[in-house]
């Protein structure tokens, strides 16, 4: 299930930063979703306990098949859709109160229509739930990203066809933001190597396997550095009204 980094672990205690972090804005969601949902990009099922419950009918896609698979039967109540993205032409017109996509747009190589099919199968008044990093906070290239953000072309992105965009932010309190700083200063002395710009100038695919491999030894070193990446809880994370200078973007587009 978890081939890659960028597949957050919830079982992997290095990982736990970045889970609590992507677990966090869930919270948010299942506080605020109801009616007909859809999550697009549900991959393992991070948030699904969360969003199954706060919605009368929940609609999770993602393209691969063996998690889809297992989802049906972990929860069937639900409805799961096998299918890449965009478009998202097994669906009609109209028909979601809400749309749930957490750190998944950086990864759509198409995201003008990304954008453009979400608010098509959104009703009327329908909202629009998307996080995605913010680049202005990103250490290295990350290659499994198309393309990052940040805050002003993000919106000038939903704008095009959300007529209205509430831009906000997460954010990490003191202890997210000392772990964020050790990462820094880790990832700097790993990168230093890279004295001609490789990780820039590379195609992403020839990237991905030594990214992986760097990532996991350095979120293991900052582990045992002094356990600080084991205490961080999802309650260390905020919604901010600085989105420019937040960890990642959370905006709510309504139809």
């Amino acid at each position: 299930m978890y081939k890659t980094t960028e597949i957050t672990s919830a079982e992997i205690a290095s990982d736990n930063p970045v889970h609590q972090r992507l677990l966090f804005p869930y919270v948010e969601a299942a506080a605020m979703v109801r009616g007909n949902v859809l999550e697009i990009g549900c991959g393992w099922g991070r948030g699904l306990e969360l969003l199954t419950k706060a919605a009368d009918q929940y609609t999770g896609i993602d393209k691969n098949d063996e998690l889809i698979a297992a989802l049906s039967a972990e929860y069937p109540k639900a409805t799961f859709i096998s299918a890449n993205i965009p478009p998202l032409s097994q669906l009609a017109d109209n028909t979601f109160d809400y749309i749930v996509t957490f750190q998944v747009i950086e990864h759509i190589q198409n995201d003008d229509l990304f954008i453009k099919e979400a608010h098509r199968v959104l009703k009327p008044g329908g909202k629009l739930l998307l996080t995605t990093v913010n680049k202005t906070f990103s250490l290295t290239r990350n290659p499994w990203h198309v393309r990052e953000y940040y805050a002003d072309g993000l919106r000038t992105l939903m704008s095009a066809y959300f007529p209205t965009v509430d831009t906000r932010g997460i954010h990490g309190n003191h202890k997210v933001m000392t772990y964020y700083e050790q990462n820094k200063a880790s990832v700097k002395k790993l990168t230093r190597f890279d004295i001609f710009n490789l990780q820039y100038r590379l195609p992403r695919r020839l990237l991905q396997v030594p990214y992986d491999l760097m990532n996991r030894l350095n979120r293991n070193r900052l582990l045992q550095a002094d356990g600080l990446a084991a205490e961080i809880d999802y309650t260390d994370y905020l919604v901010s009204n600085d989105p420019a200078g937040s960890l990642d973007f959370f905006y709510v587009a309504t139809k």
